[in-house]
C-alpha cells in the first residue's frame, strides 16, 4: 500500500510539473480563456438579477444562454490546451470552439450524471430509513444518509469527470463518453484524489488566513488562486487525462459494470 501511494505521488508530481511548464510557456493565452470564463460567470449573475426585475422569461432565457456560453468556453479552453500539449505549430482559439453536436453531447451527459446522482441519493436514503426502527434518532439517521450519499456521489462524479474530453477529442456519444471515463479512472482514483488535495490545500489556506484576520496574506492567496491556481488546475486536468490515456489498455467501447470497481 505504501509503495502504491509513493508511485501515485510520483505520478501526480510529474503531471503537475508538466502542467506548470506548459502554463509557463503559454500563460497569457490560457489565463485569457480562464478570464473569459470568469467574465461570463459574473456577467450572467449580474444580468440575471437585472432581468429578473424586467421579465421572468427573459431572465430564464439569459440564464440558459450564459450556461451554454460558459460551458462552451470551458470546452474551448480544454481543446486549446490539448492543441498546446500536442505542440501544434499554429494554434487558433477559433479552431477549438466546440461544435453544436459536441455541446449537445456534453449537456446530455451532464443531465444523465445529475439524474444518476439523484437516484443514488434516493436509494441511499431509502436503505438508511430502517435505522429508525433501531431507535436511532431521525436527525442522526438523516445525517448518516447524507454523509454516505455525499461520499458515494463524490466518487461517482470523480469517475465520470473526464467525459468532456472523450466528447471533444474522440467525438464519443454522451453515454459512451461516460463509460470511457469510468474505464479510464479505474485504478487512478488515488492519483485524482491527490491532485484534488493539492489544489484544496491552497484554497483552505486562503479560507484560514481570511477568517483568522490576516487580510494581506488572504489577499495575496486570493490573487494566487485567481491568476495562477485557476489556469494551472485546468492544465493539470488536461495533462492528467493525457497521462492516463497513455497507460489506458481498455477497449474503445468498454462495458460499464466491468469498470465500476
Amino acid at each position: 500500500m505504501i509503495q502504491f501511494l509513493k508511485d501515485s505521488t510520483f505520478a501526480v508530481n510529474e503531471v503537475i510539473n508538466r502542467s506548470w511548464n506548459l502554463l509557463r510557456q503559454h500563460y497569457f493565452s490560457i489565463a485569457g480563456l480562464c478570464f473569459l470564463l470568469f467574465l461570463t460567470s459574473n456577467t450572467s449573475g449580474i444580468l440575471a438579477f437585472y432581468f429578473s426585475e424586467v421579465s421572468t422569461f427573459l431572465s430564464v432565457f439569459m440564464a440558459f444562454l450564459f450556461v451554454i456560453l460558459y460551458f462552451g468556453a470551458q470546452l474551448t479552453l480544454f481543446k486549446y490546451i490539448f492543441t498546446l500539449i500536442d505542440k501544434r505549430e499554429k494554434v487558433s482559439v477559433a479552431d477549438t470552439i466546440p461544435s453544436t453536436r459536441e455541446l449537445l453531447y456534453f449537456f446530455t451527459s451532464m443531465f444523465s450524471i445529475s439524474l444518476v446522482a439523484l437516484v443514488l441519493y434516493l436509494i441511499i436514503s431509502v436503505v438508511a430509513f430502517p435505522l429508525v426502527y433501531a431507535r436511532i434518532p431521525v436527525s442522526l439517521m438523516v445525517n448518516i444518509a447524507r454523509g454516505i450519499a455525499a461520499i458515494v456521489i463524490f466518487i461517482f462524479l470523480l469517475r465520470v469527470a473526464f467525459y468532456p474530453f472523450f466528447i471533444i477529442e474522440r467525438h464519443s456519444g454522451p453515454f459512451r463518453s461516460l463509460r470511457l471515463s469510468f474505464a479510464l479512472t479505474r485504478g487512478n482514483v488515488t492519483k485524482l484524489l491527490l491532485i484534488l488535495a493539492f489544489f484544496a490545500i491552497l484554497h483552505l489556506l486562503y479560507l484560514y488566513f481570511n477568517y483568522a484576520g490576516y487580510p494581506m496574506v488572504s489577499t495575496a492567496l486570493s490573487l494566487i488562486n485567481s491568476f495562477l491556481v485557476g489556469p494551472l488546475s485546468s492544465v493539470v486536468i488536461a495533462v492528467a487525462y493525457r497521462s492516463m490515456m497513455a497507460d489506458y489498455r481498455g477497449g474503445d467501447d468498454p462495458a460499464l459494470m466491468k469498470n465500476i470497481l
